[in-house]
């Protein structure tokens, strides 16, 4: 929070929809082709093409809508946003102004000292994207690849409800994590599949005026929306306490040294001379259609975070870890072995399993462990015939290989079980003890920390095989004795 000014901030985000061809073309969305390769007479406006529009992703837009909360427009329409820049084939763009397909809803959001609010959406519209102009690849001029021209968006418009970088960022992880949850988008924003443009103002705490705002345009990483944030409230704060005025302008953030620079004043909804686009008729919304794609979602993220908190016993914590992906969700339930497993289940997934995932680059689909080798996994270690941390660090990534046996068995063939008797157990104490004569007697004038040390010992002794609780037990009846 500023310690004079309120700040204000609107998002305007635009997802690429996951559909195999162009919003009105049969053209491939396929991302890394050869520039110019995914291009039709359709998606390059030559003289006499027709539009016509992809169903799927107006379904999309239409699943986003639901999921959101929106109320749907039964009847909408396209508009063309008239504007000259050299990545617009036609000269203008496709999109929607008066009606947009989805009006009103909210993202809930939860910010890290545990604070929620709902940030309200004005509306979510469908559109197509532009092309690419490169400025890098030749000296002296601009390249132009219009593979992305056509691409299907839906472009998501917040009110005036964020109040900090955080928020905002906090804002974009949800809008990310619930298009890949319900399948409309990949998220890949290094790919450009969200790209978040933020409108930004301050106005003094108190004040109900909004102040003028400046657009920081095509911020493609939350990281960047954060940064780009942080520094336009404190550029905007110095031009206020000098008393000067803010002027209404479009800016662009550069990465590389974290500044933000004006690129062009800011339009207004009047200088692109909508109009309603004369080669698409309105299209129409039944009640059925409506009734299909509702009941083709799945469960949302925060509905899920409660079943498992109810339904399983997990703490609010764990179940909001286990919901930040859909892919990891899916995966809890359809391979949690018993009800009474779902805590150590989660442990092992949120842990070591998800740090391994992590490390190797795979997905939670490619886990291919059954749900017949967790139980049996899970029930090693709650009965301690091994360790968790053995079974994590060394019988975990064997069971990754995909044999077919039992984690049991695996164990068994490898000598990781933990199978000794107390009288074992007993002796190895005893060599550990004898052979550290000096910190026995350290121990016994009070250093107790030093029960690790004598643990480390007995573990390499018997080569994992003693129960680290027995072992615990054993240590301290004979380490006391003599205390």
């Amino acid at each position: 929070m500023h310690p004079r000014y309120e700040v204000v901030i609107g998002l305007e985000v635009h997802a690429q929809l996951r559909t195999s061809s162009k919003l009105f073309c049969g053209d491939s969305t396929r991302f890394g082709a050869e520039p110019n390769t995914q291009v039709s007479p359709l998606t390059l406006a030559h003289p006499g093409t027709l539009p016509y529009l992809n169903r799927e992703a107006l379904e999309h837009a239409l699943r986003m809508g639901l999921a959101c909360g929106s109320s749907i427009s039964r009847r909408s329409y396209f508009a063309r946003k008239n504007y000259f820049y050299p990545d617009l084939p036609k000269g203008y763009q496709i999109s929607q102004h008066h009606d947009p397909v989805c009006l009103g809803g909210s993202i809930h959001i939860q910010l890290s000292d545990g604070i929620s609010k709902d940030i309200r959406l004005t509306r979510i519209h469908l559109e197509e994207d532009a092309g690419k102009s490169i400025h890098d690849q030749d000296p002296s001029q601009t390249l132009l690849d219009y593979n992305r021209a056509g691409t299907p968006l839906i472009e998501i418009v917040t009110e005036p409800d964020i109040r900090s970088a955080e928020e905002a960022f906090v804002f974009l992880t949800e809008i990310r994590k619930l298009v890949r949850w319900i399948g409309v988008c990949d998220g890949n924003m290094e790919e450009g599949s969200l790209r978040c443009d933020a409108n930004i103002s301050l106005r003094l705490h108190g004040d109900p005026r909004l102040g003028t705002r400046v657009e920081v345009k095509n911020l493609n990483s939350i990281r960047h929306v954060r940064r780009a944030i942080e520094i336009e409230v404190e550029r905007l704060a110095v031009i206020l306490d000098a008393g000067a005025i803010v002027r209404q302008e479009t800016r662009s953030f550069q990465a590389s040294d974290e500044t933000t620079f004006a690129i062009r004043t800011k339009e207004d909804a009047d200088d692109y001379r909508y109009f309603p686009e004369p080669d698409l008729p309105p299209f129409h919304i039944t009640e059925d259609w409506l009734d299909r794609l509702m009941s083709s979602l799945p469960s949302l993220p925060e509905v899920m975070i409660a079943r498992f908190q109810h339904e399983y016993g997990l703490s609010e914590y764990d179940a909001r870890q286990l919901c930040e992906e859909k892919d990891l969700c899916d995966y809890f339930l359809s391979h949690l072995p018993a009800t009474d497993h779902a805590k150590p289940f989660a442990n092992w997934l949120l842990g070591p399993v998800r740090s391994l995932i992590n490390e190797r680059g795979g997905e939670w689909v490619l886990l291919n462990i059954s749900r017949d080798e967790w139980a049996d996994l899970l029930l090693l270690v709650s009965s301690g015939r091994i360790s968790f941390s053995s079974a994590s660090q060394h019988l975990f990534p064997r069971m990754m290989s995909a044999d077919g046996r039992l984690p049991s068995d695996i164990a068994a063939a490898e000598g990781l079980l933990q199978d000794a008797g107390g009288d074992e157990i007993e002796g190895w104490v005893e060599q550990a003890m004898q052979s550290m004569p000096d910190k026995v007697l350290e121990y016994r004038k009070g250093k107790k920390g030093l029960i690790g040390l004598f643990m480390g010992e007995v573990k390499k002794l018997s080569r994992g095989k003693a129960d680290p609780r027995k072992t615990q037990e054993i240590l301290q009846k004979k380490l006391n004795a003599a205390s």
